[in-house]
């Protein structure tokens, strides 16, 4: 238990440490949202660009069983180097965004 909750504070660093600073962005905000109770992890930007609704899930990550799942990664850093790089090994990190056929040869967890 007590590794989950040292990757429950790694997770939530990252992706604060992703989060944009407040700045004035228009209408559009970054916000993060850290469940650590269901360890649902996730980045999201929201509101208004012109005439256009923003809504969109930029990281979602999660932890289950024991393993850090990325669900989704739409920037350009590598998450997974990022979590292995703060002390996560490797089987332990699962590319949910890749197919489960894929998972075995990417290096990381397959679950």
């Amino acid at each position: 238990m007590a590794e989950v909750e040292q990757y429950r504070k790694l997770v939530c660093d990252f992706l604060l440490a992703q989060c944009p600073p407040d700045e004035d962005h228009g209408e559009v905000e970054s916000q993060l949202i850290l469940d650590s109770e269901r360890d649902r992890y996730l980045l999201i930007d929201m509101g208004w660009q012109d005439l256009k609704r923003i809504y969109a899930c930029v990281i979602h990550l999660e932890i289950r069983e024991g393993k850090i799942w990325i669900q989704r990664n739409m920037t350009e850093t590598d998450i997974a180097t990022a979590l292995v790089e703060s002390g996560i090994p490797k089987e332990d990190i699962i590319l949910g965004l890749q197919p489960a056929y894929k998972r075995p040869y990417t290096g990381y967890g397959a679950a």
